[in-house]
């Protein structure tokens, strides 16, 4: 997990001696019981200064102690949004945790609180996102540098992901760029195409592509930028001029996992099923789908939905049992055969959870998320642009 722009100060490691005992460990032996009356009695405590925040992708375990569920931009705008906070614990992953820090102490915001920040947490520092990783910084500007020895980069619109480090959203904030989310890329796209010609579209490519074809972007259009290949991206210098959006190689390695296959299965066992998938899927499921869209539209579609209603819904495993457990009138399915999770946001667990609290009651802020000032401030600006957007 890359950790720029993150304060690891309080950052547990594990000690080669054994004569040292792990700070967690004594919290990985209490019964899971134990746990959570440990942490109600926290929340209790600390009333409405401490948020806890469960990502939808979440255990339930963990969902159960969260204040506020959502995903990862409105959890952080919402926390954000609170006059009383004074801690946010982001049961999720590094990104959120930096989308919530530069959110939650925004110059506006440190005005109102006197100058007072909010301390953003994150349980386990190892909780990262494979997608956001595929796409470094430093992986960026050299693509950015050599995409401008073949076209005007003046004329390139940066997008990224709202599933990316906090070094990225800054990228695009200083080259005229903007942040988006899986509800909103395409009315982000068309803002882009309002100001350049091209748009550069990282970390996920399936996203990019998924939302470019509706709005008649054909696929040779969209070459897909290899950082690991010299010779720009693994990219002729024709297929970068004829380009109209350069999309990143990189993926979501639980939505990667669903295949045309498992679609055409369902089908064929139940020609009455729904296919309900979240656009980080290939184009091949994708374009298979009854219905595409982002984890929110996705539970309203499943919310607003007749008993009887069959679905095999395509995202993280957490989620697809969640709506199977609350809307039990209705026929839900995991549409892949293989069970795939996001195993780094797995890695919130009740012992770390109980862990960070304890530690936070008796004064000591540990796995604190910081962004940097100058990340902030350019990463608040693609994302007030985004924000802009109606």
């Amino acid at each position: 997990m890359s950790t720029d722009n993150l304060s690891t100060d309080n950052l547990v490691t594990l000690t080669s001696d054994p004569a040292e005992v792990h700070p967690l460990a004594p919290y990985k032996t209490l019964e899971p019981e134990e746990l959570k009356n440990r942490i109600e009695k926290i929340r209790g405590q600390l009333g409405d200064k401490l948020l806890i925040l469960g990502h939808h992708y979440q255990q339930d375990e963990v969902i159960a102690h969260s204040d506020l569920r959502g995903d990862s931009y409105q959890l952080s705008q919402m926390a954000a949004d609170s006059a009383s906070c004074e801690t946010i614990v982001f049961c999720g992953v590094h990104f959120m945790a930096e989308t919530a820090d530069i959110l939650a102490n925004r110059p506006e915001k440190l005005r109102e609180r006197d100058g007072r920040r909010v301390a953003v947490i994150l349980p386990d520092m190892a909780a990262g996102c494979s997608m956001a990783d595929m796409a470094a910084i430093a992986q960026v500007e050299a693509a950015w540098q050599d995409m401008s020895e073949v076209i005007d980069t003046k004329r390139v619109i940066p997008v990224t992901y709202i599933n990316s480090a906090a070094s990225l959203k800054a990228f695009c904030g200083k080259h005229g760029g903007i942040v988006c989310t899986s509800s909103n890329a395409r009315a982000v796209i068309e803002w882009a195409f309002e100001r350049g010609d091209r748009v550069f579209f990282f970390p996920d490519q399936h996203l990019g592509r998924n939302t470019a074809l509706p709005m008649g972007i054909e696929e040779s259009e969209m070459p897909v930028w290899d950082p690991y290949e010299m010779d720009l991206g693994g990219n002729t210098e024709e297929a970068i001029e004829a380009s109209r959006v350069i999309l990143w190689k990189g993926h979501c390695s639980v939505h990667q996992m669903f295949r045309a296959e498992h679609v055409e299965a369902f089908r064929k066992r139940d020609p009455e099923i729904k296919i309900l998938v979240h656009p980080e899927c290939p184009r091949e499921v994708n374009d298979l789908a009854d219905v595409s869209g982002s984890t929110g539209k996705i539970i309203r579609t499943v919310e607003a939905s007749p008993p009887g209603t069959k679905w095999a819904i395509g995202t993280e495993l957490h989620l697809v049992n969640r709506l199977k457990s609350e809307h039990p009138e209705q026929e839900i399915h995991f549409l892949s055969p293989v069970i795939c999770m996001c195993a780094t946001m797995y890695r919130i667990d009740l012992p770390h959870l109980c862990w960070s609290l304890e530690n936070l009651i008796d004064g000591a802020v540990v796995n604190r998320i910081e962004v940097d000032e100058e990340t902030s401030r350019w990463s608040l600006i693609a994302l007030e642009r985004m924000l802009s957007i109606r």
